[in-house]
């Protein structure tokens, strides 16, 4: 596994605390949001700005533009983007320090583990590319709060929004639409057809089309499997969202990535062993 690519495996279970963790949706609630996913989007969109929802479909790719409407603008109308960014913020701090009083993280959190990690994250986030990028840079651009554990979170936020926005210029470069993106993991081994559509919206006529296309193009075949051009295609776009991302660990350098690795990765560990983060999940990636 390439450096950029093990970095990710092991940031990104600390990031996802902000969409798995109870208290995140408690927060939201609070403010008067309807449901998960206005939730989702309103916390994730609101470094941008109260942006509508053709910006907000645009810079997240994946997900159908009329499921991002249901939660865009309306999610403006219950708490403002500083609101939102306060209740992310607190809820990540609050699901943290309920950890904290579980055996496995106790001892983490007692360890002094998370100054030093902290320090070093935050080092490699002011470091991740942001031309081009603009949810890493919405992020980039946010106050840092004091407390290491929120450091932490901060940077592997601006981390993994850094790679995400690689990823969609990879897409993009690739010729893949939303959908398309989608109907490649999966043919690729990654969620179901099905699991796709309940966490992303595109109907079975999208779907359809999009795998028509990529059948007229020779990267599918008749069975709906990738063929040996589809594979290339699809190894063509992780290896550029890796080659995009290691640009800024590159800058940061071996030695202290490897720490930052060593460092993080037994915090993710823990979050998978208590089951905070799913394995399988929609983001077609497994953590463990």
């Amino acid at each position: 596994m390439n450096r950029a690519r093990r970095m990710w495996k092991a940031l990104e279970p600390f990031h996802a605390i902000t969409y798995f963790a109870p208290e995140t949706r408690r927060a939201t609630d609070a403010l008067g949001l309807k449901g998960g996913w206005m939730s989702y989007f309103g916390c994730r969109a609101a470094p941008l700005g109260a942006v509508g929802p053709e910006i907000v479909a645009a810079v997240f790719y994946n997900f159908h533009p009329a499921m991002v409407a249901r939660s865009v603008p309306d999610a403006w109308t219950y708490a403002t983007p500083a609101q939102l960014l306060d209740a992310r913020l607190g809820a990540v701090d609050d699901a943290v320090r309920r950890l904290s009083g579980t055996p496995p993280y106790q001892t983490v959190w007692s360890s002094g583990v998370f100054g030093r990690a902290a320090e070093l994250a935050r080092r490699a986030a002011e470091l991740a590319p942001v031309a081009g990028r603009p949810i890493a840079a919405a992020n980039a651009a946010l106050d840092w709060p004091t407390e290491p554990h929120l450091v932490l979170w901060q940077a592997t936020t601006i981390l993994r929004e850094s790679r995400g926005d690689g990823h969609v210029a990879a897409l993009v470069a690739a010729g893949l639409s939303p959908c398309q993106a989608l109907v490649t993991i999966s043919a690729a081994g990654g969620p179901a057809k099905e699991v796709f559509q309940l966490n992303r919206r595109w109907s079975d006529d999208e779907w359809a089309a999009a795998s028509d296309d990529l059948r007229g193009r020779g990267l599918l075949d008749a069975a709906g499997a990738l063929t040996e051009a589809g594979r290339a295609l699809r190894q063509q776009v992780e290896d550029t969202t890796d080659a995009l991302a290691d640009q800024g660990w590159r800058a940061f350098g071996e030695s202290a990535t490897a720490e930052l690795h060593e460092l993080v990765r037994p915090l993710s560990a823990v979050l998978m062993s208590q089951g905070l983060i799913p394995a399988d999940n929609p983001m077609a990636m497994r953590w463990d």
